[in-house]
């Protein structure tokens, strides 16, 4: 895949790299560093510096190369799909903003505890550790895709040492490192995608990309309407993003989502023209249409491209490591009914090392990382009613629990195969995807306000 001579220049960045990121992140050892990103003085990250982070870790390495793929697929529609996804960060802006000022939350997991109960908040932690663990094989797959195929040493090689050199720095400083690095990452990323787009976009006229792809449910508009509805969903279950929804002031929070959302949106969908170039240019399609894009031009922007996916994936991996050691360092106690101990930072620290390792088996075993989005999205539905209906609930166990459930169900229904064809919206590829979440979010809705009922018709007149 990568002529010989040139190798060693990508071998090189990769070990530039983790050199780099290591150097300058700062050595945290207090809870508010480790956990909730402040520097020494105890000062919380700038907006700006939030506002990059959220941005870059989630362009996802997987999510850049989904983008393209689906702009080779299906045109402009495929691109604009995929993009509505980053729609679900502003929708987790404002939402966490309500539950911070007008019910003092500190935290997803806090909230659900006082809202609907420890088992509530027990399950909701168990989904995202598994999304957490899905976080670290499906980007280091990414990265490896440009070292080799998988299954091969080259692949599994880069891959691991990609999570060697993240792990480092993840350690030395937690969140605190995660936000640090991310304002360089994000920067690396915004100018190396840049100069890829002027390669790429003058082969064609923006005028004639733009007019790729049909609005038809059969050519991705039913792939659109699907990531319209889990956008009301998916962001919850994603601690990557919700962490950094409680570390600064309520209004400098919502400020930096938005705009992070913003950016995020047009960037995946500017990427996506890679992708609709390939459809142009007639490349064969497949399931790494940047790396063949680029391969097209030559070794050099083959290089460039593969310093975009470390730069995303990179981001996104530091700031798994952080969440999980946080989620069990500090989350898990609470679950338990105590205060996170002494120790609450070596602990996270042990778990940053154990997903290094066990997080990537999935990619040696060489999984599919395509359906990652969707499916997960489909699963977590039920959190859509728990987070944007909780105003109608004091206190309701059973609320969460036949939303969420449900939800679940739902997805591993879809995921087996087992959701009857009758349920299928058009005739497109995600027709049956689509349908799925139409009707599943209607029935997790349904599900979280039967109790809302039952309470109100027991109560006294």
């Amino acid at each position: 895949m990568i002529e010989p001579a040139f190798a060693i220049y990508f071998w090189g960045f990769l070990l530039l790299y983790g050199g780099v990121m290591y150097a300058i992140s700062p050595h945290s050892r207090t809870d508010a560093g480790f956990f909730g990103g402040s520097d020494d003085a105890g000062r919380p990250a700038t907006e700006w510096a939030l506002m990059c982070s959220i941005f870059i870790s989630w362009i996802f390495a997987k999510s850049v190369t989904n983008a393209a793929n689906l702009g080779a697929a299906h045109g402009v529609v495929g691109g604009l799909a995929y993009a509505t996804y980053w729609l679900s960060i502003p929708v987790a802006g404002l939402t966490i903003y309500w539950l911070r000022t007008r019910h003092g939350a500190t935290g997803l997991v806090p909230f659900l505890i006082g809202r609907y109960g420890r088992l509530a908040a027990l399950a909701f932690t168990a989904a995202i550790l598994i999304r957490l663990y899905n976080e670290v094989w499906s980007n280091t797959a990414v990265v490896g895709a440009y070292y080799g195929k998988p299954g091969e040493w080259t692949f599994i090689a880069a891959a691991l040492l990609f999570t060697a050199v993240t792990l480092l720095y993840s350690i030395k400083g937690g969140l605190r490192s995660s936000i640090v690095t991310d304002v360089i990452q994000a920067v690396l990323f915004v100018i190396v995608l840049g100069i890829i787009l002027f390669m790429v976009l003058p082969q064609h006229s923006v005028g004639k990309l733009l007019t790729v792809g049909d609005f038809r449910m059969n050519a991705g508009l039913d792939l659109l309407l699907v990531a319209l509805l889990q956008v009301v969903s998916y962001p919850f279950h994603d601690p990557v993003l919700t962490d950094r929804g409680f570390i600064t002031r309520e209004k400098t929070m919502l400020r930096a989502m938005i705009v992070a959302g913003v950016l995020g949106f047009f960037c995946i969908f500017a990427f996506s023209l890679v992708g609709v170039h390939a459809k142009l240019e007639g490349l064969p399609s497949g399931d790494n249409m940047p790396g063949a894009v680029a391969m097209a031009f030559g070794s050099l922007p083959y290089l460039l491209m593969t310093i975009v996916m470390i730069m995303a994936a990179g981001s996104t991996l530091d700031s798994t490591f952080s969440s999980v050691a946080k989620s069990i360092g500090r989350e898990l106690p609470m679950l338990a009914g105590r205060a996170p101990g002494p120790r609450a930072i070596t602990i996270g620290m042990w778990t940053m090392l154990a997903f290094a390792i066990l997080g990537n088996l999935p990619m040696i075993a060489g999984t599919d990382i395509l359906k990652a989005t969707t499916v997960s999205g489909t699963m977590v539905m039920g959190l859509a009613p728990v987070f944007l209906l909780a105003p109608l609930v004091k206190y309701s166990p059973w609320s969460f629990h036949l939303a969420f459930w449900s939800g679940i169900a739902m997805g591993i229904l879809f995921a087996a195969g087992l959701i009857p064809q009758s349920w299928a919206i058009g005739d497109g590829k995600y027709a049956l995807l689509l349908g799925t979440n139409l009707y599943g979010l209607l029935i997790c809705i349904a599900g979280f306000l039967l109790p809302v009922a039952w309470q109100r018709l027991r109560r006294p007149a």
